[in-house]
């Protein structure tokens, strides 16, 4: 299958590559010495200044296919791009293109009402404002969305919500002023249709802030993850997305998009750490000859290209089967990847950690925070083996084959 990056696409990786070099890398340590240095859940100002560049040199985001809102990039031409942005903790956010906003958007764009995109999609766009995503809950298994507890009732021209939701991604940012709350609209109906998504303000009355969540002890501020409850929160009935009883069809169409995304900017990350794998072997000696003499650590390099480069073309085959025959055609190439590239990171990671010895485990190299969101990320967005259980289902339904080994 040919993954040929087209002419725009191509010069948009060119674009990107050397706003990267120029102003993303240079700038990490500075955003991490700001964030520590200020508060802690504000936006450090050199991502604002990050921001307007990148606004400036019309590098904005560039998600969103098939909309008239983005670039107009399909998801096989995004890819390489997302890629490049991955490979840095602060590269997303720079072009306006990190979850959970890019989700939240996407389900604006799809699914929300004319009002809802002035008020709400407008202001992301431009990133004045940031979301959150709250669906997961402590009580219930979440990977199984029919589980959900939280409830939305209708009362007059409002809806009365009550849940308990944690890893609401993002709620902790003080510019996060948006939520997408899933629950239960009508429990008596039927499986698919019980729950409905809708728009909560995060400073309406009875949404409170429970506490951060940490990831291995990071606790990824100023984005967050945090448990979140909501008691007696209400909001107008205008803020119900799309319609009642709609809430798995937009989570559908939310997080195809969103899963493809996390695993393009995987393999961003997982570049990375092979880069520096390679930069330490070769300027570290041991036993009367470099690392990269050794044969363990010539393996683990070898490895790591075969696995980042098979990843990238299945990711790349998905993004392909998403343009060409739909998200939902494509369910099984979306959870292939899902599964594929976060065990494939984390894999690649884990040997640069090793390669750098005990400096590996600690923050001096950036290895540990991102070893840390790669595995949370095998969670995120459904567990491997939910991903795992959906190929298996389809693979089973296909038609017998013509002839079968036998004894």
């Amino acid at each position: 299958m040919d993954f040929k990056i087209s002419r725009k696409a191509e010069e948009y990786r060119v674009r990107l590559l050397a706003f990267m070099d120029e102003h993303v890398y240079p700038n990490e340590h500075t955003y991490h010495e700001q964030l520590e240095a200020g508060h802690r859940w504000a936006c450090p100002p050199v991502m604002k200044e990050l921001q307007a560049k990148a606004r400036d040199a019309e590098l904005w985001n560039l998600f969103l296919p098939e909309s008239d809102y983005g670039a107009g990039l399909t998801n096989i031409e995004y890819a390489p791009l997302c890629e490049i942005m991955g490979r840095s903790p602060i590269g997303p956010e720079v072009f306006n293109c990190s979850a959970p906003d890019t989700g939240n958007m996407e389900v604006l764009v799809r699914y929300g009402s004319e009002e809802q995109k002035e008020r709400w999609l407008k202001p992301l766009l431009a990133c004045e404002i940031r979301s959150a995503f709250a669906m997961t809950e402590p009580e219930v298994a979440s990977s199984d969305a029919t589980n959900i507890q939280s409830r939305i009732e209708r009362d007059g021209d409002e809806y009365v919500l009550n849940g308990h939701k944690w890893w609401t991604s993002g709620a902790g940012d003080t510019r996060c002023e948006i939520l997408i709350f899933m629950g239960k609209t009508d429990p008596q109906a039927e499986k698919y249709r019980q729950q409905s998504m809708i728009l909560v303000p995060r400073d309406t009355p009875g949404v409170t802030l429970v506490r951060p969540l940490t990831v291995f002890g990071y606790d990824h501020a100023p984005h967050g993850h945090f448990e979140i409850t909501f008691e007696n929160v209400r909001v107008p009935a205008e803020n119900m997305i799309l319609g009642d009883g709609r809430g798995f069809e937009i989570a559908q169409g939310r997080l195809g998009p969103g899963r493809i995304h996390h695993c393009m900017r995987l393999i961003g990350v997982a570049e990375r750490s092979l880069e520096a794998m390679c930069a330490r072997a070769k300027s570290r000696t041991a036993f009367g000859k470099t690392l990269s003499e050794q044969g363990m650590v010539i393996d683990a390099i070898a490895r790591s290209r075969m696995e980042i480069d098979q990843a990238r073309l299945l990711t790349l085959n998905a993004a392909h089967m998403m343009d060409t025959v739909g998200n939902k055609e494509a369910r099984a190439e979306i959870a292939m990847i899902k599964v594929v590239a976060p065990q494939m990171a984390q894999a690649v990671i884990d040997r640069a950690i090793q390669v750098h010895g005990a400096g590996g485990v600690a923050d001096d190299f950036g290895l540990a925070h991102a070893w840390a969101k790669t595995r949370s990320l095998r969670l995120a967005d459904g567990p491997d083996e939910v991903h795992k259980t959906a190929v298996a289902k389809l693979e089973l339904k296909k038609q017998s084959p013509r002839w079968i080994y036998s004894e």
